[in-house]
């Protein structure tokens, strides 16, 4: 990855967010926009090698538009401020959890896992998390995954401005409705979705082994993604 090419690029497009600089740069973006989804063609190829099911995926279909739909936005400005990817089995507008990366300028970050999933699968991931409540300790409370994204909701993230590390984006204030308000793990109930992420530095792009060490990030996740997919694949 051309790390500083695409960072570069980003901040004139923030400084710039109209269509005619944009299409005096058309090539500039073309040119980044291809390095970026080389770059997810080499993170799926990485990490099929643990996780099979994402193994047919396409670069191409797992990258974001760029062009923002304003329809229902304050914001008029046409084009986003960053490249996005979202690697998942069954494609980037499924439910199921997969594997986000994000580059922005001093936003960059990593992210495992479900988001803003609805209230019907909420309810019984919640359910589900009960009846397999050690298992589920298992996989979110060992050493590794605690270091890594902390604790459930302890950071923030925000269009310009991330923790550098947290599990879950956002949670209820009480309890769940049908759910035991003394229940003695409630903070995973409360929960409103099931991701966790890292934010990176861009000089970590810039190693030239940083694909292996997202997939050391992604393994540690896995099995709290895969945990919440369980519940989930009953829905897809």
């Amino acid at each position: 990855m051309d790390i500083n090419r695409e960072i570069n690029f980003l901040k004139a497009v923030a400084a710039n967010n109209n269509r005619p600089w944009f299409q005096e740069h058309k090539d500039e973006f073309t040119a980044c926009k291809d390095d970026f989804q080389q770059t997810v063609a080499e993170v799926i190829a990485k990490f099929s090698k643990f996780d099979c099911e994402i193994a047919n995926q396409q670069a191409k279909d797992c990258c974001y538009r760029f062009y923002r739909d304003v329809r229902f936005s304050a914001d008029k400005s046409p084009y986003k401020r960053h490249f996005g990817a979202y690697i998942c089995a069954h494609g980037k507008k499924s439910l199921r959890g997969g594997y986000y990366l994000h580059i922005q300028p001093d936003h960059c970050l990593f992210a495992v896992g479900c988001y803003w999933l609805p209230t019907n699968i909420l309810a019984s991931t919640r359910n589900e998390i009960m009846a397999r409540i050690d298992e589920w300790r298992k996989d979110v409370e060992n050493r590794k995954f605690v270091n890594t994204f902390g604790k459930p909701n302890e950071g923030y993230w925000y269009d310009d401005d991330i923790s550098p590390k947290d599990f879950g984006l956002s949670a209820l204030k009480t309890s769940p409705k049908g759910f035991p308000k003394d229940y003695e793990y409630l903070d995973y109930l409360k929960m409103k979705d099931y991701c966790c992420w890292v934010r990176l530095p861009e000089d970590f792009f810039a190693s030239d082994d940083f694909i292996s060490k997202l997939a050391n990030i992604a393994k540690t996740a896995k099995p709290m993604m895969d945990f919440i997919n369980s519940v989930v694949d009953d829905y897809e």
